[in-house]
């Protein structure tokens, strides 16, 4: 498969990534690298074309969606620092 051909990316993968392109084109990203920084969303979200081998790839995940989250681990030791540095 040539570079930057998107045959092994399912249908819904391809309309999420001309999602992502529409909105970062409105916010006066040019529309190569709009369509550029969608389709590195797109793998990171989901790790690549699905469409190959059986079983048709791993689940979509929400993972730039959520990339905000802390983990439990990194809450505690926050809590922690914070009640150190109070007493």
């Amino acid at each position: 498969m040539p570079q930057g051909d998107k045959d092994a990316y399912t249908d819904k993968q391809k309309r999420k990534a001309a999602h992502i392109a529409d909105g970062y084109e409105a916010k006066g990203v040019p529309e190569p690298e709009a369509e550029a920084r969608a389709w590195a969303t797109v793998n990171k979200d989901s790790g690549g074309g699905n469409k190959s081998g059986s079983g048709r790839g791993k689940p979509d995940t929400q993972a730039s969606a959520r990339s905000g989250d802390r983990s439990a681990a990194a809450r505690k030791g926050w809590e922690t620092r914070r009640k150190a540095a109070k007493g």
